[in-house]
């Protein structure tokens, strides 16, 4: 991790086999995959096969049970390449998140079997109405008997079309607000469950991203995780453990993108000499190196903080929001030093740029993570 921190043996061999399997199998094709809209089943299996669907199941059920951090190396490192490779089993992760710090036995083992026999699942919590939002979920769950009914539409629900299992924010009480919210595992072959198209997005188009509708679903009392009254504390607490992942990712991309643009640096020439020369682009160049060192220092620390089981609310959200910024300045930098050739698809600067907006919205959006880092700020320093 270039000086911040010392890998041990088993995170220097994971780092190594996702770097080896990005620059052999994903990096020569990443626009014939994102032409086709997203990666080939054999490649997904790969990582399956690697047990990226488990990385932070815990061991005993059957899991990598990898910590945040080595689990953060990882996803830069796939991320140099390609981001969205290896984050659609992160996010298979998350939902497993949910499932490991607030469900039953039975559950943590049902779940963990489902992705350790190569399963994907998804976590719905966005709606139409209620994103940044959270609280406003209109999705509900009634129940009758020994079974709830589901009802509601999700969106923007990433790995929705490849998901076996979706893990469902719903309301059993909307009168309640946050209070009434409750999570749900709901498997994809139950009657009533639906997944949209494919969305056509602007950037991150190789992430799977869909609508998700569920009417008159009937799923049983077990598959309730936790209480009634704990969905909205499951959330926020899978987020905050997620979002320095999504950071991670960020700083490959972002590490990327100042390589691309110091290899473009070093080769055209312009008033007879490279570029990289020039006072101008070495400024650019450096502060895009300065943004991505910083965004990795507080990415690690936030991991760190999870691995010790210390509270890192403000920590996570700021390599969150720090991180996605500096990816998305690093990757409009990388597009204005290569100039004319930044904008051409046959090169990977426009690519980041578009991607890079993306995660500044995703997992919350930056505003609300500066919201968060106030919040916890002024809690702090009470007087």
């Amino acid at each position: 991790m270039r000086g911040l921190i010392k890998p041990d043996g088993q995170q220097r061999e994971l780092v190594e086999m996702v770097r080896n399997f990005m620059n052999k199998e994903i990096k020569p094709h990443v626009r014939e995959f994102e032409e086709a809209g997203g990666y080939p089943d054999r490649l997904v299996q790969m990582g399956k096969d690697m047990g990226l669907t488990v990385m932070q199941v815990p061991e005993q059920y059957g899991g990598l049970g990898l910590s945040t951090t080595t689990t953060a190396m990882m996803l830069e490192e796939g991320s140099k390449v390609e981001s969205t490779y290896i984050s659609m089993f992160n996010i298979t992760n998350m939902g497993a998140k949910i499932v490991m710090f607030a469900g039953s036995e039975e559950q943590k083992q049902r779940y963990a079997d489902i992705l350790a026999n190569g399963g994907m699942s998804s976590f719905c919590l966005t709606e139409p109405g209620a994103g940044s939002d959270a609280a406003s979920v209109r999705t509900t769950a009634v129940r009758k008997g020994d079974k709830y009914i589901l009802n509601g539409n999700k969106m923007f629900i990433t790995n929705a079309l490849i998901a076996d299992v979706f893990l469902v924010v719903a309301s059993t009480d909307l009168s309640r607000g946050y209070k009434g919210l409750a999570t749900f595992i709901v498997e994809r072959n139950r009657p009533g469950v639906t997944v949209g198209k494919k969305e056509d997005k602007l950037g991150m188009r190789l992430s799977i991203t869909a609508e998700v509708a569920f009417q008159d679903v009937e799923i049983p009392v077990e598959n309730l995780v936790g209480t009634e009254e704990t969905g909205f504390a499951n959330a926020m607490k899978v987020l905050e453990l997620s979002r320095p992942l999504v950071a991670a990712s960020s700083v490959g991309s972002s590490q990327q993108a100042i390589d691309l643009a110091v290899k473009y640096a070093q080769e055209r020439v312009q008033f007879g000499k490279p570029i990289c020369k020039f006072q101008a682009i070495q400024m650019m160049l450096a502060d895009m190196q300065m943004r991505t060192s910083a965004a990795r220092a507080l990415v690690y620390n936030a991991c760190a903080l999870i691995d010790a089981g210390l509270p890192c609310s403000k920590e996570a959200a700021m390599a969150k929001c720090f991180a996605s910024d500096a990816y998305q300045k690093n990757a409009t930098d990388a597009v204005q030093i290569m100039g004319g050739y930044g904008v051409m698809k046959e090169y990977m600067a426009e690519k980041l740029y578009r991607d890079s907006k993306v995660t500044q919205i995703v997992e919350g959006t930056n505003q609300i993570q500066r919201m968060v880092i106030a919040k916890e700020l002024i809690r702090e320093n009470k007087i």
